[in-house]
């Protein structure tokens, strides 16, 4: 189970190589970066690597309780194969302190045919009364004490199968999440563990989504987009992605045309492909806030780095004209 992930943080590990891919004429090329982008959500790396960390520390936990209780067990049973041997013994006296009541001076000197003889009896039967006292005191503490202890243990392994029971619903839900975005192949793991959740677009009454035109000024562009368009644009800058961002486009087939989809540049100018990790890192959260919120917003499908995704299908390669290593598309409905 902790294989994979083994796997994975090694691959996280691995320096980032820059893809360098050459763009068009008309292309603008971005000014390095003078300081990567600090960002104080956690990366869904580090989410999987604490979480499986907690994972085997708490199986480590339970197994050295189970060991524990094991011991604990034995021990029992040899205080309790003791009580049964003196059981017998106990029963006599028992009887006999019914039936007489337990044996005194009065009693041993009314058989005693001597002073002497009376307190000869007397010393010896006190101290087989201390002798069974002790022995019967000793192991009923030593009983009760296993006991306890036994009853610890079992209240320890209830609560370290409840942690491990955690640590492993975290594991899958971090794997989730990291699938949900693209998983290590796309994102190497350097993606914003959580998202903002965007303001719902709207629908109709029947939760469908409704028809729309091109009626909307593109921010972006001379051209115009739907208003669920705009609605996803507003969004996607309210949440802090600020880059250079193209949305209509008159040429071509699909969306662009049609007011309904957007590229979004890693760069404050133009676009160029991924040439370090900020720039790597920014398309990875932004791809991950649009396809988080793909349900709230209306959107078709996004592609990212050679990869798309949409909404039936989740994530697969895709081998376009372009392979989107340089903006992160997406598309409306």
């Amino acid at each position: 189970m902790t294989a994979p992930l083994r796997g994975w943080l090694t691959t996280i590990l691995a320096l980032l190589t820059a893809v360098a891919l050459v763009a068009p004429a008309e292309r603008a090329w971005a000014e390095p970066n003078e300081t990567p982008n600090e960002t104080e959500t956690p990366l869904l790396r580090d989410v999987i690597e604490s979480t499986n960390r907690g994972y085997i520390q708490a199986k480590a936990k339970l197994d050295q309780s189970k060991r524990r209780q094991q011991a604990l067990n034995l021990e029992l049973q040899k205080a309790q194969e003791r009580l049964d041997l003196l059981a017998p013994q106990v029963a006599q006296i028992a009887a006999q302190s019914y039936r007489q009541g337990k044996i005194g001076a009065i009693a041993v000197l009314l058989e005693s045919d001597s002073p002497d003889s009376f307190v000869e009896r007397a010393s010896r039967l006190d101290e087989l009364n201390r002798l069974n006292d002790r022995k019967l005191r000793e192991l009923t503490e030593a009983r009760d004490i296993a006991e306890r202890a036994k009853a610890q243990l079992d209240a320890e392994i209830l609560e370290q199968n409840k942690q491990l029971t955690i640590m492993t619903k975290q594991k899958k839900e971090a794997e989730k999440a990291l699938a949900l975005v693209g998983g290590m192949s796309l994102t190497k793991g350097f993606v914003t563990a959580t998202s903002p959740v965007a303001k719902a677009a709207p629908r109709t009454a029947s939760g469908d989504w409704p028809s729309e035109s091109c009626n909307q000024d593109d921010p972006t562009t001379s051209g115009c987009i739907t208003p669920r368009t705009m609605h996803m644009y507003k969004e996607v800058k309210k949440a802090g992605f600020n880059r250079f961002v193209g949305c209509y486009r008159s040429g071509g087939p699909y969306e662009h045309p049609k007011g309904r989809a957007c590229d979004w540049s890693l760069i404050n100018r133009g676009f160029v492909s991924a040439q370090n990790q900020d720039q790597r890192m920014y398309g990875n959260n932004l791809t991950a806030f649009l396809v988080r919120n793909a349900d709230r917003l209306g959107i078709y499908y996004v592609i990212w780095y050679k990869q798309i995704w949409m909404p039936a299908t989740g994530w697969s390669s895709y081998s376009g004209a372009s392979d989107h290593t340089d903006h992160v598309h997406v598309s409306m409905l």
